[in-house]
């Protein structure tokens, strides 16, 4: 794929490209806590989105987008956003850096990859952040890879129109190839897990659906969160967001609580814990501990905080029930898009061969399965 984005790069441009690799990503617990300053467990993936860049010498940024196979080209005059809807995940990161102070001439970009659209693997944090890398070499623009990352996440909120945590962008510009990072959502320190599972793989099993309850449900867990945080703020002033508060904390005022309110709080105290505890686990290289947590982590969302649905709860009940399996749940927003599971090596074909057939019987779809092996952050091909 590499030789065919930058071959079609010089048969439209002419000239000899960089190329960028950016890495799409996984979490493997911590979900939907990095919106309450919670902790979250990411990694990199080998589902990866090249990009093709050089210099132009005009004022014209020329883009096509390989696997679209569409071309367009735009003004860095005055850059805003596009009705072409994908150029405006570069377009946003353009306007990033320009706000930051830096000139940028004109450039060529080809860009194409492999991760799945709609499976939740952050393909648009490695657009984001793909060009924001490229940029900053091919111009010597010495922008800091966290500054990067924020860059990315406001291109994603201000011309995406997603208001995303930033864990997307992080593990994209983060990640460590067998490594884990586990990310503090409100003061963004960081620190690395060693996750070795030569014998075990990560498989993440694509619903192939996407329910419309997604983004207006997100909203309202964000919501329901908040106003947790308000009840327990008249009590504990220091409760600044849910990664202050403490089951001990909710439970006793249990009888103030909408219990709606009260089980998304406490799917989110718990969700916290789970992590360090899970990072425990990694640094005594303890997976079958580990695995337990992300099955706890799906029950929490399933039941206390209500964003899965009925195709996710059916790949993780089937997946608890194979002795090749340490652990599995729903990843990222819900109502849809994948399972992730720590499958044994040796179990792995008849794993992916039995989640078909039943997935295929019970809902008359076709499970789509991908292999995941962590990667390093975006960087450049040599």
């Amino acid at each position: 794929m590499i030789q065919d984005i930058v071959a079609r790069f010089k048969e439209l441009y002419g000239s000899q490209p960089v190329v960028v690799r950016s890495p799409g990503r996984v979490n493997l617990i911590g979900e939907h806590t990095d919106y309450n300053n919670g902790f979250v467990l990411p990694a990199a993936i080998n589902k990866e989105i090249y990009f093709a860049v050089a210099p132009n010498n005009t004022n014209t940024f020329r883009v096509y987008s390989f696997d679209l196979n569409e071309q367009a080209e735009f003004s860095l005059d005055q850059v805003k956003k596009s009705d072409i809807n994908w150029a405006n995940y570069l377009l946003g990161v353009i306007a990033q850096i320009q706000k930051a102070g830096h000139q940028l001439p004109g450039f060529d970009v080809v860009f194409g990859g492999n991760i799945p659209i709609g499976a939740g693997m952050s393909s648009s944090a490695a657009i984001e952040c793909g060009l924001g890398y490229a940029l900053n070499h091919i111009f010597n623009l010495s922008i800091e890879k966290l500054d990067l990352v924020k860059m990315g996440q406001k291109a994603e909120h201000e011309f995406a129109g997603v208001m995303s945590g930033i864990m997307d962008q992080f593990a994209n510009t983060f990640g460590k190839k067998n490594h884990v990072v586990k990310l503090d959502c409100r003061s963004l320190d960081y620190q690395y897990y060693p996750f070795e599972i030569s014998d075990y793989r990560i498989v993440l099993c694509d619903t192939q659906v996407k329910h419309s309850l997604a983004s207006s449900e997100y909203n309202t867990r964000r919501q329901e969160c908040e106003a947790g945080v308000e009840l327990l703020q008249k009590y504990y002033p220091e409760v600044q967001s849910l990664r202050d508060a403490t089951e001990e904390m909710l439970a006793a005022h249990e009888q103030e609580f909408d219990p709606i309110i009260y089980k998304r709080c406490r799917y989110v105290v718990q969700e916290d814990n789970r992590v360090e505890a899970a990072c425990h686990d990694l640094e005594k290289n303890d997976l079958v501990a580990f695995g337990q947590k992300m099955y706890a982590s799906h029950q929490g969302l399933q039941h206390d905080y209500e964003v899965s649905c009925p195709e996710l709860d059916f790949l993780a009940d089937l997946a608890r029930q194979d002795e090749a399996v340490l652990g599995a749940r729903m990843m990222g927003g819900g109502f849809g898009g994948c399972t992730i599971n720590l499958v044994k090596l040796s179990g792995l074909d008849a794993f992916t061969q039995k989640m078909a057939e039943a997935y295929q019987q019970q809902f008359n779809i076709t499970l789509k399965t991908y292999v995941a092996e962590i990667v390093d952050g975006t960087g450049l091909v040599e």
